[in-house]
């Protein structure tokens, strides 16, 4: 044996190591299953994804790191940049214009989720210093696990792309407001100044990198066709280029990619096909970005008096934005139905709560340590019982062109028995 092993020695090469051997069969392992999910029993691959990730994480692996940081804080951000830049470029300015009724709705959304959580968490004797950042981790709604059930389930209509666009405004309201409550959460005095200067400095740096971002991309597509490869690689490796820009220069990446996404529809409002142009590397990362966000939030503190909490944040959560959604209705074409269907769809978070929570917890241990136990379950069970709310409700809405498994199933039975 040891003269096996002597002679293959000298044919061993330093490689990624065991980490990246286990993400790999991680990825596949969540990859087969999110098919075997949708293709079964109809639920969105996200659901799969979540599922693995989150028995990875129950399971011990050590993969993924927490609080965020280094190339996993990366890999989330680029995931979630890719997404909110496609989100952003479903958003033109001249629609809030027609209807600014939509933007009151958000409004209303975002703040009633807000108020909402942070009451009901001071009531049940949370520290003001902890319900508010729970209350902006909340507000975050998940654009990424929307968009990703809307492909799934080939939806589209008014309740879809409203749901897209009210899910991409809380999560600016949420990336802004919170990057800048990271900032002062180790302060002890904080006057009105104070609180408004970290705001300006993330979306003033957000907004810059936005505008390079959407200038650059709307030369180069001066002459480059946007169905081909090459602008595909092209606009991942900006996007990429402008996640880690953001964040060095103290503004947030999502923030910037969806500004930017929003201000490349306004130079170059012809309509694109955006998961098509990036393809299976776009896939790929926000597949990856599903199974490290259920990974990470899976290794919360479980135990039995965060539970009560934990409970009470996403009750209260999934009503304040059913009725936020409903108060601002009024007047914003779309029906009372419709409204409720567009609060169910918004219900899941994921990458985007859970990047906020980082921040928390790098700005200040031991406060963002209070946050993360309430938070990380949270985010779990939501990006994956979000996910399904999110397709009953598309399906409920009749914008799905594509039938449900179950209900298939459940026909193709009926037509056999008559």
């Amino acid at each position: 044996m040891n003269e096996i092993l002597s002679f293959w020695a000298q044919w061993l090469r330093p490689s990624a190591g065991l980490p990246t051997v286990q993400w790999s069969l991680l990825l596949a392992v969540a990859a087969m299953t999110g098919y075997l999910l949708q293709r079964h029993i109809g639920l969105p691959k996200v659901v799969g994804y979540s599922l693995v990730g989150a028995m990875a994480g129950l399971a011990g692996f050590s993969g993924a790191v927490w609080p965020l940081q280094g190339i996993g804080l990366f890999m989330l951000e680029l995931g979630i940049s890719i997404v909110l830049f496609e989100c952003g470029g479903r958003i033109p300015l001249r629609w809030f214009r027609h209807n600014p009724m939509v933007l009151v709705q958000s409004v209303a959304e975002s703040a009633l989720t807000y108020f909402a959580v942070y009451w009901v968490l001071l009531w049940l004797d949370t520290p003001a210093r902890v319900a508010g950042p729970l209350a902006l981790v909340a507000l975050a709604a998940s654009p990424a696990v929307l968009t990703r059930v809307v492909a799934d389930t080939r939806a589209a209509g008014p309740v879809t792309e409203r749901a897209i666009v009210l899910a991409s405004l809380s999560t600016l309201y949420a990336l802004t407001l919170g990057s800048a409550r990271a900032e002062l959460m180790n302060r002890s005095t904080i006057t009105f100044m104070d609180t408004v200067y970290p705001v300006m400095v993330v979306l003033g740096v957000s907004i810059i990198v936005a505008a390079v971002l959407a200038l650059v991309l709307r030369m180069a597509l001066r002459f480059m066709s946007p169905t081909s490869e090459s602008t595909s690689m092209l606009l991942l490796a900006l996007i990429a280029a402008a996640t880690a820009v953001a964040a060095h220069m103290g503004g947030s990446a999502p923030l910037a990619a969806l500004l930017g996404g929003m201000l490349l529809k306004q130079l170059n409002p012809r309509p694109w096909a955006w998961p098509r142009q990036l393809g299976n590397a776009s896939s790929l990362l926000t597949m990856l970005m599903f199974v490290l966000v259920s990974t990470v939030a899976a290794q919360a503190d479980w135990s039995g008096p965060v539970a009560g909490v934990v409970l009470a944040l996403i009750v209260v959560r999934l009503v304040a934005k059913a009725l936020g959604v409903a108060v601002g209705n009024v007047g914003s074409g779309s029906s009372w139905l419709q409204a409720l269907w567009v609060g169910c769809a918004m219900t899941p978070m994921s990458a985007i709560a859970l990047l906020i929570a980082s921040q928390f917890v790098l700005a200040s241990p031991s406060t963002g340590h209070l946050i993360a136990r309430v938070a990380l379950p949270a985010i779990l069970l939501m990006e994956v019982l979000g996910a399904v709310i999110a397709t009953v409700a598309i399906y409920r809405a009749g914008e799905s062109s594509k039938p449900w498994a179950p209900l298939a199933r459940g026909n193709q039975g009926d037509s056999r028995e008559s």
